[in-house]
């Protein structure tokens, strides 16, 4: 019996030798593999909610404002929205089916509504007069053409060589940038934007999470952001920043309905969503890519195809329960250098997390009444840190004048969109779609050029 304890013991000594020596040289703690104890996989999943919480519920309440919803039918969207990320995050990072119908890349992506929609969204429901049945079911059909253009995805490839996936990943981080300090300022709109107040508690946000994530060990390392986040709400709570007669006034469960507000399957609807995704699919090889690099996962072609194939699958189910298109969001890659935790359980842990959050509009509620500021604090070192995955990307690079020329303009117009959106207002639907986002505009700027411009003979 002593033997066996003395191997456990000496067990234990070796994995957290092996943690500690990971830890103190910038490696990963754990791999896309390798499962984590229970409370670590628990704290990582509610860090990669709270990162993604703002963007999953944002799309709904602007789809609800739109169609013109009532308080009831805009918290059954969020609800849906919050459900259907769940479901796609466990499917796209647990992978399910066999090749050649795979689908899922593997690797711990969360999954949420799309704002590359929200554009053509507006079109279909307000312009065309659709309602949210057109575009539930512009976002079905449209969703079959991403499955289809998933198996063209590996010929496709061949024109996103380092000098452009390098742009792309920088960019991702960079577009974000303006996100998070609208946050930190308190919100877009907020009549207190960019008070002293605002801006304090995103620096105490920021602080604590650079502070315990460069100088705290293990799990306190690990769940810097939590922590962070965590102490920034409660700071929020006696400066009356935060409302908690909105958790008192949402009811307590709220279980799923299949069309609850319809389905119109009018192939007109579709034609506003074709542009939109096109260019999730372009983002989805972008940010499959940058996971692939924050997780030290060698990303094969299949996998890519595979994380489209989720994207397209997710987008077509969605609907079934009431939310819009879903893609894979670039923010939560930012979190993986962190934390060093990139465990698919911990994305599948955030997806049923999702699931029993949607289920409970109080728990959400709590969540969602979150003060921008404190998830501004935040983002800024977790977008940062996509950025910065960019360049060192980049510097593997051979900067020639022909590769000079694809990252100076594919950064540019990325960040000039991303800073001046209504440059393209005016442009016809399909292309106002296409060079809606920065980082669509940025990708098809280094795509296109990379095709154009000749390699330098050696």
């Amino acid at each position: 019996m002593s033997d066996k304890v003395s191997e456990k013991r000496r067990s234990v000594f070796v994995k957290k030798k092996e943690l500690y020596e990971a830890e103190s040289q910038g490696k990963l703690l754990y791999g896309v593999e390798d499962n984590p104890p229970a409370a670590v996989g628990f704290v990582m999943g509610i860090q990669n909610i709270l990162t993604a919480f703002g963007g999953i519920v944002a799309v709904p309440l602007i789809i609800a404002g739109m169609a013109g919803a009532n308080v009831a039918d805009t918290a059954y969207l969020v609800s849906a929205a919050l459900l259907c990320s769940g479901i796609c995050t466990i499917i796209q990072s647990r992978g399910i089916g066999m090749s050649p119908f795979r689908i899922g890349s593997g690797l711990p992506t969360i999954m949420g509504t799309d704002f590359g929609f929200v554009a053509p969204a507006s079109t279909i429901i307000v312009g065309m007069g659709g309602g949210l049945p057109a575009y539930f079911g512009a976002s079905i059909l449209g969703a079959i053409l991403e499955f289809i253009l998933s198996y063209f995805v590996k010929p496709l490839l061949k024109f996103f060589p380092q000098v452009v996936t390098g742009t792309v990943i920088t960019l991702i981080g960079m577009t974000l940038v303006p996100v998070t300090f609208d946050w930190a300022a308190g919100g877009v709109g907020a009549a207190d934007y960019g008070s002293v107040e605002n801006l304090g508690i995103a620096l105490i946000v920021f602080v604590i999470i650079i502070l315990l994530n460069r100088y705290g060990k293990g799990f306190v390392s690990s769940a810097s952001v939590l922590i962070g986040i965590v102490v920034g709400y409660i700071i929020c709570i006696p400066l009356n920043k935060v409302d908690f007669n909105q958790v008192i006034e949402a009811s307590w469960f709220a279980p799923p309905s299949i069309f609850k507000f319809g389905v119109n399957f009018d192939l007109k609807f579709v034609i506003p969503f074709i542009a939109g995704y096109l260019v999730t699919v372009i983002e989805t090889i972008g940010v499959v890519q940058v996971v692939g690099e924050v997780t030290e996962t060698e990303v094969t072609d299949d996998m890519i195809a595979n994380g489209v194939r989720a994207d397209a699958f997710g987008s077509f189910l969605s609907p079934f329960f009431g939310s819009g298109p879903v893609a894979t969001f670039s923010q939560n890659a930012g979190l993986i250098p962190l934390t060093k935790v990139a465990s698919r359980s911990v994305a599948i842990i955030s997806g049923v997390l999702l699931i029993l959050i949607s289920l409970f509009p109080k728990i959400a509620t709590i969540v969602s009444i979150m003060p921008p500021a404190v998830l501004g604090g935040a983002g800024i070192l977790m977008f940062g840190t996509v950025a910065a995955s960019g360049i060192q990307n980049l510097s593997l690079v051979k900067f020639t004048n022909r590769n000079l020329i694809i990252i100076a303009s594919s950064l540019t117009i990325g960040l000039g969109v991303t800073f001046k959106p209504e440059i393209v207002e005016n442009l016809p639907t399909v292309l106002n779609a296409l060079f809606s986002s920065g980082i669509s505009a940025g990708t098809i700027t280094a795509f296109v050029l990379n095709i154009i411009l000749k390699e330098e003979k050696e």
